[in-house]
């Protein structure tokens, strides 16, 4: 059986944060660079970029808290299909401590916030009311 991934193994810190020593392995999430940050002080180990969420996703999200739910749902379907990179960053985490980077204001409405969830194998609402796009 495979160790089960525990919550303080999986930390979110955004790129314009300083980096500390129990960041454990720090991995981009973000599909772009992070603006005026440079390679040195992101002190990156890993970028994977195909866990990001899709242009489409991300057009429909816009960054509306209103569209969260439908938002993590999709997502979540999206994550789960590159099982290639989900399954790197659920052995990374199961070793140790990762920390997903990515560049948004939001702190609570954010694709690390549902990728961690994922990674935690907490569920996503299944039925949510579709927002009109």
């Amino acid at each position: 059986m495979t160790k089960r991934i525990t919550a303080d193994h999986v930390k979110l810190k955004r790129a314009y944060e300083p980096v500390s020593a129990d960041d454990g392995i720090r991995i981009l999430i973000d599909r772009l660079w992070p603006r005026g940050v440079s390679k040195a002080d992101a002190a990156l180990d890993e970028w994977f970029k195909d866990i990001s969420p899709s242009t489409s996703l991300r057009k429909f999200f816009a960054h509306n808290p209103a569209r969260w739910p439908e938002f993590r749902c999709r997502y979540a379907a999206e994550v789960h299909a590159h099982s290639e990179t989900l399954g790197k960053l659920r052995a990374l985490a199961r070793k140790g401590p990762i920390t997903l980077v990515y560049s948004a204001h939001d702190e609570v409405h954010d694709d690390a916030v549902a990728l961690r969830d994922c990674l935690l194998g907490r569920p996503t609402k299944q039925k949510f009311q579709s927002v009109s796009r």
